[in-house]
């Protein structure tokens, strides 16, 4: 089966659970867009946790385009929190991985993409500061959702 996310242009709900340092969990919904440039594809969306108060994550990655090989590509992102993120995805047969880091503000991390089927991936990561997780998540990533 051939990869739908990130490689084809959709808008994904999102759901699942998200916890902090603490280990405390909380639910999570939000909602990602990828769209198909010529000089780029851009992933762009927004990620509420439902704690009091909520908490509301933006995000927008600037990622290159596959080269004739096709399975592997690098992705940027940049806000105040985080500084600029740099990280590739490569496909693994039927997951998509993530590694990325920040080297100015000590963040990284990774994060696992399962493919269930064209329409449905599981989403598994986690955030560090330094050597510390800062977040985790597990969430449910549905195409046209």
């Amino acid at each position: 089966m051939k990869h739908t996310y990130l490689f084809e242009p959709a808008v994904w709900g999102v759901a699942g659970t998200f916890w902090r340092a603490d280990g405390h969990e909380l639910e999570a919904v939000g909602r990602t867009e990828i769209a198909h440039r010529p000089e780029c594809w851009l992933l762009s969306g927004k990620l509420k946790v439902l704690s009091a108060p909520p908490v509301e994550f933006v995000h927008a990655y600037w990622i290159e385009p596959p080269g004739p090989q096709g399975g592997s590509v690098r992705w940027t992102f940049e806000n105040e929190m985080f500084g600029k993120l740099q990280g590739r995805y490569t496909v693994i047969g039927p997951s998509i991985m993530s590694v990325y880091s920040c080297e100015t503000s000590g963040y990284n991390g990774a994060e696992h993409l399962a493919q269930l089927d064209a329409d449905n991936y599981r989403s598994s990561g986690m955030l560090l500061l330094k050597d510390r997780i800062m977040y985790s998540w597990q969430m449910m990533l549905k195409r046209g959702g």
